[in-house]
């Protein structure tokens, strides 16, 4: 397996996916003003989603299937 791939259906992966979506969406509500605030928060919502639902997005890239328990059963 890809170790990127294995870093990010590690628990730390997952925690790391949450805390980026966490910033983008405040960042994008927070700190940009009009549309792009609007778009970089809601681009936000995808790592937090695939954090919280163990998803990742970039594990088929590589070949490895979505599910983080299936990737981390994996190893």
């Amino acid at each position: 397996m890809n170790p990127f791939v294995a870093f990010m259906a590690s628990s730390t992966g997952r925690l790391l996916r949450i805390i980026a979506g966490v910033a983008l969406i405040a960042v994008g509500l927070l700190v940009l003003e009009g549309t792009a605030g609007i778009i970089v928060a809601v681009v936000g919502v995808v790592p937090l989603l695939a954090g919280v639902f163990d998803f990742c997005l970039f594990a088929p890239l590589f070949g490895n299937p979505l599910s983080g328990p299936t990737n981390r059963a994996a190893k």
